[in-house]
């Protein structure tokens, strides 16, 4: 149990550093070395189209990784205590979480990297953090693939020159070829690969189990749900706002899923 409450702590601090550094090297690395075109208009700019966008991903996955943290779960204290207390809680839907030391309405699983329960409340805020994570990590990986092909005059044309990139960087920075600073930036490339395609393949299995109506813990546990048609159980995760949602972070208004009922 003090690993896991270590990790809660450690997985966070973990996440902001990567943020850090991921919007240091777009700033200064990556955004700089965009020259600017001489036929395109100073709104069309390389540099800031780039800027723009990448922007935008990191302030909504930023913006819904804060909303996870404050949007916790409904702490179900009466659940606790006595058998005739907890019979008042349906156990399909509820869950006692070592980590938090709470039970928790709609429980699905403790995110480590955000140091809180994911439940009923920050359902959508969680599936969207995954998502715009995902994408700015991508995003990142392009545009650090970009900086190093022009930096280091290495083509990507070939399909497996991003796997054979490590190592021959490895090689070539020992001998004094490759500066500290691009092999950072080399090894920032294979983590933002990493971590995009992890967080891409989360958000596709919840957005399943979403359709399904099911939690993880529920797939776990083996608990049969009650079936309905997969628009209600998106509605009841994403609200009538989902498309706001998805453009600017913002908390489940008007989702029935931060209603505390048994599904």
């Amino acid at each position: 149990m003090l690993a896991l409450r270590l990790l809660n702590v450690v997985a966070p601090a973990y996440f902001l550093c990567i943020s850090l550094v991921t919007f240091v090297l777009q700033l200064f690395l990556f955004l700089p070395s965009m020259r600017e075109d001489p036929a395109a208009t100073p709104l069309l700019s390389p540099a800031l189209l780039h800027g723009a966008l990448f922007l935008f991903l990191s302030a909504n996955a930023l913006g819904n990784y804060v909303l996870v943290i404050q949007n916790s779960p409904d702490d179900l204290g009466a659940c606790q205590g006595s058998s005739t207390r907890r019979a008042l809680c349906p156990p399909p839907s509820t869950h006692f979480c070592r980590v938090c030391a709470r039970v928790t309405l709609r429980h699905d699983h403790h995110c480590f990297f955000t140091g809180n329960c994911i439940g009923s409340r920050n359902m959508r805020n969680f599936v969207l953090f995954c998502l715009y994570t995902s994408l700015a990590c991508l995003y990142s990986t392009v545009a650090g693939v970009a900086y190093i092909s022009a930096v280091l005059s290495v083509s990507f044309a070939h399909p497996l020159a991003f796997l054979t990139l490590l190592p021959t960087s490895i090689s070539q920075f020992f001998s004094g070829a490759v500066l500290g600073s691009e092999m950072f930036v080399i090894l920032m490339l294979y983590l933002w690969f990493a971590v995009g395609l992890a967080c891409a393949g989360f958000c596709c299995h919840q957005l399943l189990l979403i359709l399904r109506g099911q939690t993880r813990h529920q797939v776990r546990k083996g608990v049969a749900v009650r079936a309905q048609p997969w628009r209600k159980n998106l509605q009841e995760v994403f609200g009538k706002r989902w498309l706001l949602g998805l453009l600017v972070p913002m908390f489940n208004v008007g989702s029935e899923s931060s209603k505390p009922q048994d599904k």
